[in-house]
């Protein structure tokens, strides 16, 4: 279970590298920090009360007598657990919790909070670009007490109300009846969660700027590529895990897991190769195996492998019809959270209710009511309880927040550096990496060669071909940025700039260069002033030839094989 805990850790970090892939340069480290950043607030939340909040019961086992019950709490609830009776921590140690007899409520303790760091991590996908950090702080801290810890109350703990649907009047009693929806590992309070967190932040913060037409599309599909890896290797902890003991349940759980991914990466690319000129988009393929380990995660310890290639395989055809929705309600969603999390969860949900199967759990003595497969279709109501009350309480509870938190700024000016989540319009085409922590994903040189190259998002800070021409940046203009280029000791404008100096003086850009350079202002712009020579794809005067269309993106504002150039 320690192994397990690490493992699900590392997933904050991977969350982290496919956010940043998924994200435009400027705002690639800032990304991986909020995942970062996570998971030390919510750490420390979890410790002073998030953990009792979460998880505290009306009774503990005695490890001298583990038939004894002993009387903690004479109020239990169905709706939360007691803010204070695992406060700090205290009591947490060798005791066990009883939905968790085989290990220590410290293990357990530990465990449980890499869940709630990672749910924390994952709404920052939908504000992408768009959100400050200072405050970010602060709305994490808000948002793990507000709303999830009250669902993984609901969901999992011995005394929630949703874990005893089946006999309500029966929770808040010593002897509940453990029967009610079924979420082995985190469909409801994970995944349909911060889905639906991530909606509401979307429609609230609003969409992105967008300067001067630019597209928003992945920048580093590498990163993409290296964030899912860590992803699919941290779920099968993350699943397997949540079975408690080292069981066949808990390597059923683990292989399902993975069963599911491999048909949802194979099965959102198919969908992209049919509906769009015949290439294999590796980015869905990465798209297609999260969404199936999302939509695997409630089912993962109910199901039998041939139910995980279905449930996979067919979240990787929802989510992306669902990602593909964003562009027609016009909301913002800018990774995709609700997309594929919010669908994927709610999808799994109604799967672990169709697909459950007693004999899964009997595997490691687990006694549970089978699914619609085996005729009981009540199950499958429960599931849809679970799926609408977690995700309208996520969705009021993550928009009341924001919107409380936008108030207080715009009441209390002084108080702006820490409740406005919203970036302003200089900081947005600046980029959240320069603008909110002065700190750049790269600093690289570029040999250009003699006729200059130009690309996509590689500043040019220096280049042995180009040595005559020197970049100065300065404070001015709305974003406090002057560009300019000169060749030796004599700078000589270009008169082919003319135009785009005036273009750009809207945004508060001089730009300058020599004859035969030609540097992008949106590029610049976009950026913060930084110079940039623009994408080999789109040159026109050195090289020439036309600029070739861009796709629209199904998800995430990219084209289907989500590169750039």
């Amino acid at each position: 279970m320690i192994l397990s805990a690490a493992i699900v850790f590392f997933m904050g970090p991977g969350l982290g590298f496919f956010y940043s892939g998924m994200s435009r340069r400027k705002n690639a480290l800032s990304l991986i920090m909020l995942c970062m950043v996570s998971i030390a607030v919510v750490s420390i939340q979890w410790t002073i009360f998030g953990y009792s909040l979460a998880f505290a019961e009306s009774t503990v086992l005695d490890p001298n007598d583990p038939t004894a019950d002993q009387l903690a709490s004479s109020n239990a609830s169905p709706f939360l657990g007691s803010p204070s009776q695992l406060a700090g921590l205290s009591g947490v140690g060798f005791d066990a919790l009883r939905i968790a007899p085989a290990v220590s409520s410290a293990v357990f303790c530990l465990y449980q909070l890499q869940f709630a760091t990672v749910t924390a991590g994952l709404v920052f996908g939908s504000a992408a670009e768009r959100i400050r950090l200072v405050p970010s702080l602060l709305f994490i801290f808000l948002w793990t007490t507000i709303v999830y810890d009250p669902v993984a109350y609901w969901t999992w703990s011995y005394h929630g109300w949703l874990r005893n649907l089946d006999c309500l009047a029966l929770a808040t009693t010593q002897s509940p009846c453990g029967r009610g929806v079924l979420d082995f590992a985190g469909g409801g309070p994970v995944e349909v969660v911060s889905g639906f967190a991530g909606l509401a932040i979307a429609v609230t913060l609003g969409k992105r700027r967008r300067i001067r037409g630019e597209t928003f599309r992945p920048h580093n599909l590498t990163f993409v590529f290296l964030g899912t890896g860590i992803l699919w290797f941290g779920w099968l902890g993350f699943n397997g895990g949540s079975a408690g003991a080292g069981t066949a349940r808990a390597g059923m759980a683990a292989l399902v897991t993975h069963l599911a991914a491999c048909a949802g990466a194979l099965s959102w690319p198919l969908v992209d190769y049919a509906t769009s000129p015949a290439t294999l988009s590796g980015f869905g393929l990465c798209s297609g195996a999260v969404a199936a380990m999302v939509a695997i995660t409630p089912a993962s310890g109910y199901v039998a492998p041939w139910a995980s290639l279905v449930i996979g395989a067919v979240a990787g055809v929802l989510c992306n019809f669902a990602c593909r929705l964003k562009g027609y309600v016009g909301v913002d969603d800018a990774l995709d959270v609700w997309g594929v999390h919010g669908v994927g969860g709610m999808w799994g949900l109604v799967a672990t209710g169709l697909f459950a199967q007693p004999w899964i759990a009997a595997l490691d003595g687990s006694v549970i009511l089978a699914g619609a497969v085996e005729g009981r279709w009540r199950q499958v109501g429960y599931q849809l309880v679970s799926l609408a009350s977690a995700g309208g309480w996520s969705f009021c509870a993550t928009a009341a927040i924001v919107i409380a938190m936008r108030f207080v700024a715009a009441s209390v000016p002084a108080l702006a550096w820490l409740c406005e989540l919203r970036m302003d319009k200089a900081e947005e085409v600046l980029g959240s990496d320069l603008a909110l922590m002065d700190e750049l994903a790269y600093e690289m040189l570029e040999n250009v060669g003699k006729e200059p190259e130009r690309f996509i998002g590689s500043p040019v800070l220096a280049s042995p071909e180009m040595t005559g021409i020197g970049f100065g940046l300065g404070l001015g203009g709305l974003f406090g940025v002057s560009a300019t280029a000169a060749t030796g000791a004599n700078p000589q404008p270009s008169p082919m700039m003319t135009d785009a100096t005036a273009a750009a003086a809207g945004l508060g850009i001089a730009v300058a260069a020599e004859p035969g350079v030609d540097i992008d202002v949106e590029k610049t712009a976009s950026s913060g002033g930084r110079s940039f020579l623009v994408s080999s794809v789109t040159r026109r005067a050195a090289v020439g030839g036309e600029s070739p269309a861009v796709a629209p993106s199904p998800h995430s504002g990219s084209d289907s094989s989500g590169r750039t150039a």
